[in-house]
């Protein structure tokens, strides 16, 4: 009788949507890019003198508009709950409020309030089905209504060594070697260094020898997207511990694990080892990650998309990210070819899917076309809007990383392939001047488009369903950015 459901509320952003247009222009460019390189700057050194003064005026303008758009600030919190006022302000709302028990470790709270996403402007509720269905024809600015999907965690499975983790001469998991990782250390001397990571996941065990002192902040989520208070770092299950390794983790084991070793991360618990998590926990984990000031979000975590249509429940908060210069790595899920995962198949997100020591995908690793057909953040004449997913892949097959209880284990996933990704773009911003010289409106697709115009190509021409544009070279992408001026 009573649904679980997310409300969100329009909120006109005018300037925003000029760069959320100009984004639908590149996705729907994007299919038609032959090879990765097409994706780069239009002021990359190597490539202008053979671009014709027409393409050149296109991507000039379109990074003036870039340049232009709003930029995310905290200060603007208020304007992302002032629109929820009018739906607390309806007496169906407060009918349902009022049903709604405080989650068990909020009993005895005497101040107990909605809780309000602000950088989706949305709402968790628990409300009848009778009212819901009236509610739109009550507060006329209800821009969507989606359920709270429940998220269980992403299976870990044990792998056996793969053959190139056997090797006596890898001083680090064939996977940081994959993608140049330490190729990189050694060529610019970045280490991620004064770069913080948001990850959203099941916790993390911040005693372990390979991450102690590297949790800058954390935070556990309720059910209901309320933050526990006094919680304490501590992982539900392996998943957290796995991921933060792979993007922050040193060289206790014998061989380095963390992409970025002097990175640090603010870790939020969004899933729950024993009953899974929400989508309301994950909005929540976003708004708290944009608070603490993270320059990118790391999520391996998701629920399956049964078809094509992309569902809004991530869309306005990602898309706030961006505005903030923060971009949002996102797993694209594990239910193999033609399948995807929300948030990454969002259309804001940077989905990542996971190869192989040989450089093949694995039969695990989703992708497909996804549909837009109806949306407030496209011009009418750019929908339907199609586009590719995975944007990029990295190695997910085999990866070392740290376990609860100081251990490491070996597990296979697009869940591993994600940190690498987010780890990537932390070496990124440590090895340039990336964040010194852009707008935040304008950083994050700059970091996303050189990632993806420096992949090792591989698969078909340009973006496919299973390697995205290619396999991860982060060299390669911190030398496109020092060639484009970001020295």
């Amino acid at each position: 009788s009573t649904i679980d459901v997310i409300i969100q509320m329009d909120f006109a952003r005018e300037k925003a949507k000029q760069l959320a247009n100009s984004a639908g222009d590149i996705l729907s460019q994007r299919r038609m890019a032959l090879t990765p390189r097409d994706l780069m700057p239009f002021s990359f050194s190597r490539t202008t003198k053979r671009r014709s003064k027409k393409k050149s005026a296109t991507k000039e303008q379109l990074r003036k508009i870039l340049a232009k758009a709003e930029t995310m600030a905290i200060s603007r919190i208020k304007h992302g709950k002032a629109p929820m006022q009018i739906l607390l302000d309806n007496s169906t709302v407060k009918k349902a409020l009022g049903k709604m028990a405080p989650d068990s470790k909020e009993k005895g709270s005497k101040d107990w309030q909605p809780q309000l996403f602000w950088t989706s402007r949305s709402m968790p509720m628990r409300i009848s089905k009778s009212d819901l269905k009236k509610l739109p024809d009550e507060v006329e600015n209800i821009k969507s209504i989606y359920p709270n999907r429940p998220l269980s965690i992403p299976n870990l499975v044990e792998t056996k060594a793969m053959e190139a983790e056997n090797s006596d001469i890898l001083s680090a998991t064939w996977g940081l070697e994959k993608i140049k990782a330490m190729a990189a250390w050694g060529a610019h001397g970045a280490y991620g260094e004064g770069v913080t990571i948001g990850l959203l996941d099941t916790g993390v065990d911040a005693s372990h020898p390979d991450l102690k002192g590297k949790i800058a902040h954390w935070a556990e989520f309720t059910k209901s997207g309320r933050q526990v208070a006094g919680s304490t770092p501590f992982d539900s299950d392996r998943h957290g511990t796995h991921c933060a390794g792979t993007l922050v983790g040193g060289r206790e084991s014998g061989r380095h694990i963390g992409v970025a070793p002097k990175a640090k991360i603010a870790a939020g618990l969004v899933l729950n080892g024993k009953y899974g998590g929400s989508d309301a926990q994950v909005l929540a984990g976003i708004d708290w990650a944009v608070e603490r000031g993270v320059d990118v979000l790391s999520m391996s975590l998701g629920g399956l998309v049964i078809d094509s249509n992309t569902p809004p429940t991530y869309t306005d908060a990602i898309y706030s990210c961006l505005e903030a210069g923060i971009p949002v790595v996102a797993a694209i899920g594990n239910e193999g070819h033609q399948t995807t995962g929300l948030p990454g198949n969002d259309p804001f997100a940077y989905s990542v899917g996971a190869t192989d020591p040989g450089d093949k995908i694995a039969g695990f690793s989703g992708g497909r076309t996804q549909i837009i057909q109806q949306s407030d953040f496209f011009y009418p004449d750019q929908l339907p809007l199609t586009y590719s997913k995975p944007d990029l892949s990295a190695p997910g097959v085999g990866i070392r990383s740290s376990v609860p209880g100081g251990g490491w284990e070996i597990f296979s996933g697009t869940s591993m392939a994600t940190p690498l990704v987010a780890g990537a773009i932390a070496l990124l911003l440590s090895a340039t001047t990336i964040r010194g010289k852009l707008e935040n409106s304008e950083k994050a697709f700059e970091i996303q488009n050189l990632l993806s115009s420096s992949v090792m190509e591989l698969g078909e021409s340009g973006q496919d369903h299973r390697y995205g544009f290619g396999r991860l070279d982060v060299l390669r992408a911190i030398d496109f950015a020092h060639d484009l001026g970001y020295k």
